[in-house]
């Protein structure tokens, strides 16, 4: 149950990161049609830097990271171990293997959680730098 609410966690970080993918996206071509990329001002420095900023926390958010699965399979200690508990033994393990694994997975989600809280931050920024850009080009 906690396991799955995690999972659900993190399909919903998916699915911000790809709303603030799809955000920036759409504020770099806006910046890019409205040609103000290339005129060289201030802004046009803080916009590259919170775009790169930008990207490469949401780039950082996107790389795969290991999830905890316990027990490892993989142990041929496993066998060994296991096999020789008792029912209660074995019960009591399994708890803790969850629990360990419920943290580890847990660490995950919330690094996640933090890196995308942040690339909307960044996101917040640009829009804003840009929006007071273009009222200076073409307003002021």
């Amino acid at each position: 149950m906690v396991l799955q609410e995690q999972r659900e966690q993190s399909h919903l970080l998916t699915t911000k990161l790809n709303i603030l993918f799809v955000a920036n996206g759409a504020l770099l071509t806006s910046l890019t049609i409205s040609r103000l990329m290339m005129i060289p001002s201030p802004f046009t420095v803080a916009e590259v830097i919170g775009f790169f900023i930008s990207f490469t926390l949401l780039v950082r958010a996107f790389l795969p990271r290991q999830v905890a699965v316990s027990p490892n399979l993989e142990d041929r200690k496993f066998l060994e171990r296991y096999l020789a508990l008792s029912a209660v033994e074995y019960q009591l393990q399994m708890m803790v293997n969850w629990s360990e694994t419920y943290n580890a997975n847990k660490q995950r989600v919330d690094d996640v959680s933090k890196t995308l809280r942040l690339a909307a931050y960044a996101t917040l920024s640009v829009a804003t730098i840009m929006l007071i850009h273009i009222l200076a080009a073409y307003v002021f």
